[in-house]
């Protein structure tokens, strides 16, 4: 399936052949019949197995056969809606006010950020596709991310009405611009040469930090440096303790 993907992602779905995915897995077309009946149920099989690390089925199983219209955009919608959750924004949107607005939006980054990562390979599957199958576009860009972007939009504007955050001119365009940088970091990073010096752990860490500390309150910001200057001195006074001994 790892080969289907690659092949999907370079040539497009109209132009990809069962003979360019034999091709490039190692196999007869023959051989790829044993597992699916046609390329719309290849395409399928990925969308229900290989969006986030590629399970082949085994020959013991049924053959995967042709889906039925409309099935193969409602099993990715299922599994975008659900790969895709960001279950502490939900939380978040349940109440008015948070004692800690900083490690809350810390948390809603974080979890955004690991599931762009982890199903990047399959975003770029659909955005490659969706030229081709412009149903594919509908859902991703339209349906989920446009439903998204209002999610935390409305965060945002909560979290601006109980003082949290600092007022914003546009709060769906900052809903959006959060939207962009955790995609880019997280994702088109990877498709740039010149960012080859940016670690995992580096693009993380300054998107959150970036983010969290352009949104805060001023008061709030202060205070989240005070605590962690005093983490950090502890620990430097920690360590200078046992030194000495």
């Amino acid at each position: 399936m790892d080969a289907a993907i690659e092949v999907f992602i370079a040539k497009g779905y109209r132009r990809t052949q069962m003979s360019d995915v034999a091709r490039a897995a190692g196999v007869s077309q023959g051989t790829l019949y044993n597992y699916v009946e046609s390329k719309e149920a290849l395409f399928y099989l990925i969308i229900d197995r290989g969006l986030i690390g590629a399970v082949p089925p085994t020959l013991g199983e049924m053959r995967v056969r042709t889906p039925a219209p409309g099935e193969t955009i409602a099993r990715l919608r299922h599994r975008i809606n659900t790969e895709l959750r960001v279950p502490e924004l939900e939380r978040a949107l349940a109440r008015s006010s948070v004692a800690d607005p900083n490690a809350e939006l810390k948390v809603i980054i974080h979890q955004y950020y690991a599931a762009i990562a982890r199903l990047g390979r399959g975003l770029d599957l659909i955005e490659r596709s969706a030229i081709d199958l412009p149903e594919l576009g509908q859902l991703l860009y339209v349906e989920r991310r446009r439903s998204f972007v209002a999610q935390l939009t409305r965060y945002l504007e909560s979290r601006i009405a109980s003082g949290a955050f600092r007022p914003l001119p546009h709060p769906a365009t900052a809903a959006r611009l959060i939207l962009e940088t955790v995609v880019w970091f997280s994702r088109h990073r990877h498709r740039t040469p010149d960012s080859a010096m940016i670690t995992d752990q580096a693009a993380l860490e300054t998107t959150v930090d970036f983010l969290v500390g352009g949104l805060l309150a001023r008061t709030r910001q202060s205070k989240s440096r005070a605590r962690r200057t005093k983490k950090t001195i502890g620990a430097r006074g920690s360590q200078a303790s046992a030194q000495s001994r």
